[in-house]
């Protein structure tokens, strides 16, 4: 496997990023990358990596799914009492890394977290389809269980209980929102000089740097 993994190259396409193509907020720049990934992977062009950290500053990643930006924030949901809720909210701090292989861009996030508001999680959670919303009740997330048999059944019997009947959001479950103070977004280039375009908000604006690759 290692000689395999040894043999593979990267090759890239005729790209290029500059810091005076690029838009002044970054919001707008992720706005035009994600609208491109969207028409090439429109199924997970919102999936990212979120990455956090204990208060003694063990890290931990995994993929989770953009919901929203707004208010110059990212938004996404989870349960509260699971490892990466516990984590953001004893250290309300992450990262969030995009990666669309096909057009060899990836968007780096780096902020302070906070919980949306209530209302904002409710009105979310309405949206979701009724075995989802079951599934936010039953399954007590990153904790270590018997097996998936006792999982479907609770989650079968709770959807029969539920009929006809509207679910509430649990009150451990909810959206949190990164404001980002750092945004990279970098663009693959021949002979790995990549360019990486670096916002820093400093001072209420936006600072545009280039990095090297």
């Amino acid at each position: 496997m290692n000689e395999e993994i040894l043999g593979l190259k990267y090759s890239s396409e005729d790209h290029s990023l500059s810091e005076a193509e690029v838009a002044t907020d970054p919001f707008m720049q992720f706005e035009k990358w994600f609208a491109e990934a969207m028409e090439l992977h429109p199924k997970d062009a919102n999936a990212f990596v979120l990455s956090t950290a204990t208060k003694d500053a063990r890290p931990s990643a995994r993929v989770v799914l953009l919901k929203g930006v707004e208010n110059n924030s990212f938004v996404f949901y989870t349960n509260y009492d699971s490892r990466k809720g516990k984590e953001l909210l004893e250290n309300p701090f992450a990262s969030m890394t995009f990666f669309w292989s096909s057009l060899e861009k990836q968007v780096r996030v780096e902020g302070n977290v906070q919980k949306v508001s209530a209302e904002d999680s409710d009105e979310y959670f309405k949206m979701r389809p009724a075995g989802s919303k079951a599934g936010a009740w039953v399954s007590p997330q990153s904790t270590v269980i018997s097996g998936r048999d006792e999982l479907e059944q609770k989650h079968r019997d709770f959807i029969l209980a539920h009929e006809d009947k509207e679910i509430p959001r649990p009150p451990f479950w909810g959206g949190f929102c990164i404001i980002p103070n750092k945004i990279e977004f970098w663009q693959g280039r021949s002979s790995r000089l990549h360019d990486r375009i670096l916002y820093t908000f400093e001072n209420d604006n936006w600072k545009i740097e280039r990095l090297a690759p």
